[in-house]
């Protein structure tokens, strides 16, 4: 079931929606997010730009965060793009904390093309305080 905290923040994020993605699956600490990439995505090269990649992965790593209620944020992210996504391609993101150690976590992502590696994902999250 898909926490409520997620449900909320997600209904508020006009970004991740109006560029088609979905939640597929979320419970605590992992989310699941999807994308297919649009002709907008496609840079100079006909190939997915990584801003959009990583906005997908950002996203899932945002949901997995926020899974426990209070609210989340990014500490900062690094990214490695393993293969190039084109337009068509749909993208999903799976999002798994590793370890969370007071307001401060560790979250990997992994950004797939069916069995295609395309980006691997580390945020790293702050809890706000109340």
């Amino acid at each position: 079931m898909v926490p409520e905290s997620v449900r909320r923040m997600l209904d508020d994020d006009l970004a991740s929606r109006s560029l088609g993605m979905t939640l597929v699956d979320a419970g605590t600490g992992f989310a699941v997010v999807r994308m297919t990439v649009t002709d907008t995505m496609v840079n100079g090269h006909d190939i997915a730009h990584g801003g959009y990649v990583f906005l997908l992965a950002d996203t899932a790593f945002a949901c997995a965060c926020n899974s426990h209620g209070p609210v989340t944020v990014a500490a900062g992210a690094d990214v490695t793009f393993v293969a190039t996504a084109r337009r068509g391609d749909v993208l999903e993101a799976r999002a798994e904390e590793r370890v969370v150690y007071g307001r401060s976590g560790l979250c990997d992502v992994t950004v797939r093309r069916d069995d295609d590696v395309i980006a691997e994902f580390r945020g790293r999250s702050r809890t706000l305080r109340s």
